[in-house]
């Protein structure tokens, strides 16, 4: 947790005092410190517990010590100070853990090395005693801002028999740049400190207690009531807290309290990612799963086996169902090296087949047309198919990988065939269809340049035919210039124009669900749905024809839930 815990004092004579801090340190520890994880020469293990190695550690000057040493570090001068003011005795090295399980070391001195965090640890020590104070003095108070982080702040009191009032004023603040982190781990560090200051004012009580009983201080003071009080400050009424505590132990018990109070705080909390509503591409997959399991329970024949008929319409339904795996990603395929697929990202095919021919691919692709693969090796369609699949919507893909016979349209609209199947002359001639020939290359090597270490697309040459061939000056469907431009951007790795296909497949369906909502559900007039796909962008041509065929791809539960609620009671109320 990027926190820092102070402990702080208001001093009689100097006012708020800043008496011992711990900060957790993620980066190299800050110059004279010690460098490295394991105690070096200027490090001396002193114990070792729970993951946390605690060791003193040897700095040029002493943090107790001030500018002293050096006037360009921060806090106070010597001369400022008293023995109240001071934990670490002059020439302490000061204490630092190490968190072998996160490399995390947390320091302990009396004030921040570094000038910035001093100030803020100061800003926040005079607050916290001074004008930021609870009812009765002593309890948690929340004050901050963005600028100088934000402070959870205990305030409490220590018995001491020659302070005024006897009693002397103490804080535990908690200081982080994280509102929300800081107000969620309230009770937390209200439970965790309050347990600290009740041992200390326990030990403090059992010592106040005993000087009270040797020598009575209130009926001393009773005779000297008219004497005045400010000369009594010259005895020895700033007294340290290990003086007030009577523990020699007190500043290290309180760095491992520290670290833990940072390590714990910042382990209890974790952030989720919470996913909102499925995407129209998981349900589809659900009911798909679904529909299988029913079907595999059904063809159940009597000695529990699945009969091969079913085995058959298994295999086929899951073909259409693509794998969550991204298909843009160069590391997505999980075969053997001797046995890579030819395609393996719509950047790749489109390097293969060049900008025009991938367009007129694409453009068939988008708008629903068939997608015809013909050739020998049956791995490199199989794998053209799977790759021109993450342009669609899960809904919206139907595919045979490899057939030895044509298929119609209604069946498929992405088709592997073996170059001896002969495809019917209105298909080739059709604006409904484009056929993509995979031929052995005349050459030896057909892309010396791009693909030096690509053996198998050496061995190929691809012909694309359409009885429709688009046209280059054609706009086309927008979803598809976008999608070339991500693609023809060199700066963006395959990973991030897959984060882009991704986003802009869930924009064009949500369109898609605007204009089903629009026609289908509650029946709109014509002009009125021109009008609205002015609005959404989608007026031209191919942009309604993208639409159309993406709208078969809705699932049936968003479907049946629209239609539920036009027919539901409140909705017609509402509408009326």
């Amino acid at each position: 947790m990027n926190a820092i815990v102070a402990l702080c004092h208001f001093c009689e004579l100097h006012g708020p005092r800043t008496l011992f801090c711990t900060e957790a340190l993620h980066a190299p520890l800050p110059q004279g410190t010690g460098s490295g994880d394991s105690p070096g020469q200027n490090e001396q293990v002193e114990e070792e517990e729970g993951g946390i190695q605690m060791s003193s550690r040897i700095r040029s000057h002493s943090p107790a010590e001030g500018a002293s040493a050096d006037s360009s570090s921060p806090g106070p001068k010597k001369s400022d100070m008293c023995e109240g003011c001071r934990s670490l005795a002059a020439g302490h090295p000061g204490y630092i853990s190490h968190d072998k399980e996160t490399s995390i070391k947390y320091v302990s001195h009396q004030h921040p090395n570094h000038p910035q965090l001093f100030s803020i640890v100061r800003q926040a020590c005079v607050r916290s005693l001074s004008c930021e104070v609870c009812p009765g003095r002593e309890g948690p108070i929340f004050f901050g801002d963005e600028q100088h982080g934000f402070v959870f702040s205990h305030t409490f009191f220590i018995k001491d028999s020659l302070a005024r009032g006897f009693q002397r004023w103490y804080s535990i603040i908690v200081i982080m740049m994280d509102r929300i982190y800081l107000i969620n781990s309230w009770p937390f560090l209200l439970g965790k400190i309050r347990g600290i200051l009740d041992e200390l004012q326990g030990k403090a009580l059992k010592v106040f207690e005993a000087e009270q009983f040797v020598c009575p201080q209130r009926a001393q003071r009773m005779n000297t009531a008219f004497t005045p009080f400010l000369h009594q400050r010259n005895g020895n009424a700033a007294r340290s807290l290990t003086s007030l505590t009577r523990d020699e132990n007190l500043w290290a018990c309180l760095h491992t309290t520290f670290a833990w109070l940072l390590k714990a705080c910042g382990s209890r909390l974790t952030e989720k990612l919470l996913e909102g509503a499925p995407t129209e591409d998981t349900l589809v997959q659900m009911e798909k799963l679904a529909e299988l399991e029913e079907e595999s329970e059904s063809s159940e024949g009597e000695e529990g086996k699945p009969c091969p008929q079913a085995r058959a319409e298994e295999g086929r339904e899951l073909s259409k169902c693509p794998t969550n795996a991204s298909l843009l990603s160069e590391g997505s395929w999980n075969v053997p090296p001797h046995r890579l697929p030819v395609f393996r990202s719509l950047r790749h095919m489109r390097q293969v087949l060049g900008p025009s021919a991938f367009r007129m691919l694409a453009w068939h692709v988008l708008i629903g047309n068939q997608v015809i693969w013909r050739g020998h090796d049956q791995e490199l369609i199989q794998s053209a198919l799977d790759v021109l699949q993450t342009m669609l919507p899960v809904g919206c893909v139907r595919t045979i990988p490899y057939s030895d016979q044509y298929e119609e349209t209604y069946r498929c609209n992405f088709l592997g065939l073996s170059p001896q199947v002969q495809i019917p002359l209105h298909v080739q001639s059709s604006e409904f269809a484009v056929i993509v020939d995979v031929r052995t290359a005349t050459r030896s090597n057909l892309y010396p340049v791009l693909f030096m270490d690509d053996e198998p697309l050496s061995k190929y040459e691809f012909v694309v035919a359409s009885g429709s061939p688009v046209v280059t000056d054609r706009v086309g469907p927008t979803i598809l210039n976008k999608i070339e431009a991500a693609l023809a951007n060199e700066n963006l790795s395959v990973n991030v124009v897959d984060q882009c296909l991704v986003c802009l497949k869930e924009e064009w369906m949500n369109k898609v669900k605007v204009l089903f909502k629009f026609t289908k559900v509650d029946s709109r007039p014509k002009e009125d749905t021109q009008k609205l796909l002015s609005i959404l962008a989608a007026a031209e041509d191919d942009n309604i024809k993208l639409l159309k065929f993406w709208m078969t791809g809705l699932s049936k539960t968003y479907k049946s839930h629209l239609m539920s609620t036009v027919r539901s009671p409140t909705s017609s109320e509402s509408r009326n």
